[in-house]
């Protein structure tokens, strides 16, 4: 006995050191292998090459299985582990978790960009409540100061004769191409690349519905109800409306690409909170062989004829979700039925109605929404369809004359109601794509005096363009500013708008970061990059 007590303090004492805790040892031990597995796992997940919003999916799944497995783990090896083990796991995670959590919220708050906020909020509902604040439902965007307004007056805007006048600034894609060239429309926002065309697989062309060419809208010999089958819903991903919408509409002629592939040609960023009706158009053109192009101005009696004619419609529209504020979709419109007066929709977010045929939508509320956009539209058809589509557009064919009928049906709506902010704000749009820049500036102070939600100038930027070109700059900072403090800070218009102000003013160092802001976001963007190469070196 004296042996063996005199070799155990021998070996505590050899070389005058204290051998270390059996707990240090464990701890070790289990640090080495969670870094092995840790280390493996995220070497499988990176092979895959995630999105950062697919990365915090993961990592707000694995972090509490993880939590709770090590846990029942040392529960269940307890009486092999020094005493105590368990609890002292149990404090360290705890204390971990209040540390980990409250950085976690100041980042969500604070740092994730909305789309990467919205993955964390669909496995965390709860987190709803550290959303960083938004302007109320009513707010607007800020109002011009008396003082700086133009001198045109209400009665001016909505009885003097439209004069027209061209553009000064680079328009939007043309009218239909010639079927014998089928050449895509080019877009200033989007050009040509080198991508190869997506898979396209050609089906039989669907029966035509005889059409009176006509340019009246009222002498047209139609069905009372149209129904277009073969179009594959799609489910939008996030803030993904735009993509998602074009994907269902070419899917009618046998697209078999997904909504991911129209994504990474329309958005570069995928906060980006706007897909132009020009883009979508541009996509289809560039990247398929059907055709497409879109107009404003449209009414329900066009979308009726196209729908009859077997030709898919786009629409983009205002919306007002169940406990949401107002905001832009697009819907691909799928029929309508003028016996119960309703047109049936594609909702990319909603659904496709009972037993897929749609969604229903009364032809008020269709139009009422519809309004909020300048009743804009897109259409896609077969490059031999071209000459069908023109007689069905009549004088919407020209564009100029398109923007010319949505000024009067604007002026029309704001004499009928002079608090139709969204009257007053198509007034402005289509007078902008007119060159009548003047007009147009006034129209859109009109709007923002009676109140324009703060949302718009993320979807439309003819206000910036307006005030620009009278030189107006301390407005579009102004509308800049509140794009950037509420949402827009993705946007690559934003950037754009502010850019042209600062080069104006003679301020080229900051005008260059900024357009290099816009590319940042839209690498496309070549009225950005055009503005870019334009300026001093």
């Amino acid at each position: 006995m004296a042996n063996q007590q005199v070799n155990r303090v021998g070996a505590r004492d050899f070389d005058g050191v204290t051998p270390p805790p059996r707990i240090l040892l464990w701890g070790a031990v289990g640090l080495f292998l969670l870094l092995i597995v840790g280390a493996t796992v995220g070497f499988i997940i990176l092979k895959a090459r995630p999105s950062m919003s697919e990365l915090l999916g993961v990592a707000v799944i694995a972090a509490p299985i993880f939590t709770v497995g090590s846990v029942v783990v040392a529960a269940a090896l307890r009486n092999y582990l020094p005493r105590h083990s368990v609890t002292i796991i149990v404090i360290g995670w705890v204390l971990l978790w209040l540390v980990v959590s409250g950085a976690f919220i100041a980042m969500f708050r604070n740092t994730l960009p909305p789309g990467q906020r919205e993955t964390v909020k669909h496995y965390l509902p709860f987190m709803t409540i550290f959303d960083p604040p938004l302007p109320p439902s009513d707010s607007s965007l800020p109002t011009p100061a008396p003082n700086e307004t133009s001198n045109i007056s209400a009665d001016d805007l909505l009885n003097a004769p439209l004069g027209i006048t061209s553009p000064q600034s680079e328009p939007p894609p043309a009218v239909v191409q010639p079927a014998a060239t089928a050449t895509p429309e080019v877009l200033p926002t989007s050009p040509p690349t080198a991508e190869p065309t997506a898979a396209f697989t050609a089906t039989p062309a669907p029966t035509q519905v005889a059409v009176v060419p006509v340019s009246n809208s009222e002498q047209i010999n139609r069905p009372l109800f149209a129904q277009l089958g073969g179009i594959t819903p799609v489910k939008q991903g996030w803030n993904n409306c735009g993509p998602a919408n074009i994907t269902m509409a070419l899917s009618y002629y046998g697209w078999t690409q997904t909504q991911d592939y129209a994504l990474k040609f329309l958005k570069p960023d995928r906060e980006d909170k706007n897909v132009n009706p020009w883009e979508l158009v541009a996509f289809v053109n560039e990247q398929s062989q059907v055709r497409s192009l879109y107009r404003v101005g449209g009414d329900m009696e066009l979308i009726k004829r196209l729908l009859a004619n077997k030709l898919p419609v786009l629409i983009e529209t205002g919306y007002m979700y169940e406990g949401s504020d107002w905001l832009g979709h697009y819907q691909t419109v799928v029929g309508f039925d003028d016996s119960q007066r309703i047109f049936y929709v594609y909702d990319s977010y909603l659904g496709t109605g009972e037993n897929g045929n749609g969604m229903p939508k009364s032809y008020d509320d269709f139009d009422s929404f519809w309004e909020n956009f300048n009743r804009t539209f897109i259409v896609l058809y077969r490059p031999e369809e071209e000459i069908l589509v023109r007689d069905i557009l009549g004088e919407r064919a020209d564009e100029t004359r398109s923007y010319e009928l949505a000024a009067e049906t604007a002026r029309t709506e704001a004499r009928a109601n002079p608090r139709n902010a969204f009257a007053w704000f198509n007034l402005g749009s289509s007078l902008t794509k007119l060159g009548q820049y003047e007009q147009a500036a006034a129209a859109f102070d009109k709007a923002r005096q009676v109140g324009t939600h703060w949302r718009m100038t993320l979807y439309q930027f003819g206000p910036f363009e307006a005030y620009f070109n009278v030189g107006r700059y301390d407005d579009v900072l102004s509308l800049v500013e509140a794009n950037l403090n509420n949402g827009g800070q993705y946007i690559e218009e934003s950037y754009y708008w502010q850019g042209k102000v600062l080069a104006a003013k003679g301020d080229n160092a900051k005008a260059t970061a900024a357009f290099k802001q816009a590319l940042v976001h839209n690498p496309r963007y070549a009225d950005a990059q055009n503005a870019l190469s334009a300026l001093p070196k």
